[in-house]
């Protein structure tokens, strides 16, 4: 079989074990029924994901003028404390500002490898978890912008990471911890701003993730460095794919490179 397109991350889907998909303009394909099969991944050209133009991608599947330009890229995407549509002011696009910041937004705990703090919009959820390789996670507070999740992550990470360590999670070099008790150590640090949408009484949410073998040592494919790649998928975490050999590859890092990907065995 043999697809070619942009790639952009992948979907997902909660079941019993998460369903991934890899979606083009006219045509898709359902990771899960690849593992154990011969795959190959070969790079065509750029595609910028805002322009269509056939530029170099700078960051986030952009070429570097829409990077620069676009409201998708704002320094608030990343830095959401630094939001100010509930001001209204405009960053780069306050229409588009007010849409995406001025809706709830959950600061939450998610355990990949060590447990981290994050923010994300709530319709996000749990597909945020997912794309973080997160084998358990829970809310800490439901706020109706995304500057309160801001100020509220910033507080948080005074006293626990918010980075994941993405060769522990794709090793499941994990443990399991009680994020109910977790949670709990954190409430005295939320800012005086947020404290009244603290969520008490959510349980946490486990995930499992559609993997026969996870590597010992990790080999990471760039494909603007190495083009072509042939090996065996025997894992999907986060927005990896796993390979037989211990070579991952980042999904989600190759947003706006257009592949052939043909599926062998």
């Amino acid at each position: 079989m043999r697809y070619e397109g942009v790639l952009t991350k992948m979907r997902t889907e909660i079941t019993d074990v998460v369903q991934y998909y890899l979606v083009w303009e006219n045509d898709f394909l359902n990771l899960n029924q690849a593992l154990g099969k011969k795959i190959s991944i070969n790079f065509l050209k750029f595609q910028c994901l805002n322009c269509g133009l056939e530029k170099k991608i700078f960051r986030q599947g952009f070429c570097y003028d829409c990077f620069n330009s676009i409201p998708q890229a704002g320094d608030w995407v990343i830095n959401p404390e630094l939001s100010k549509a509930h001001l209204g002011e405009e960053d780069r696009d306050l229409d588009f500002e007010k849409r995406a910041q001025l809706q709830p937004h959950v600061v939450y705990l998610a355990n990949s490898s060590d447990v981290k703090v994050g923010v994300t919009r709530k319709s996000q959820i749990p597909t945020r978890w997912i794309d973080q390789g997160a084998h358990e996670a829970i809310e800490i507070v439901e706020v109706p912008n995304r500057y309160l999740a801001g100020i509220t992550e910033v507080a948080l990470k005074e006293h626990v990471s918010d980075k994941t360590n993405w060769r522990k999670m794709l090793t499941n070099d994990i443990v399991d911890l009680n994020l109910e008790e977790e949670r709990e150590k954190l409430k005295e640090y939320i800012p005086g701003e947020a404290k009244e949408y603290y969520i008490a009484s959510n349980k946490e949410t486990e995930i499992k993730f559609p993997v026969q073998e996870f590597p010992k040592k990790i080999k990471t494919l760039n494909l603007g460095k190495s083009p072509f790649y042939e090996g065996v998928l025997t894992g999907i975490k986060g927005q990896y794919l796993l390979f037989q050999d211990g070579t991952v590859f980042n999904v989600r890092g190759h947003e706006g490179f257009v592949v052939e990907l043909k599926i062998l065995v």
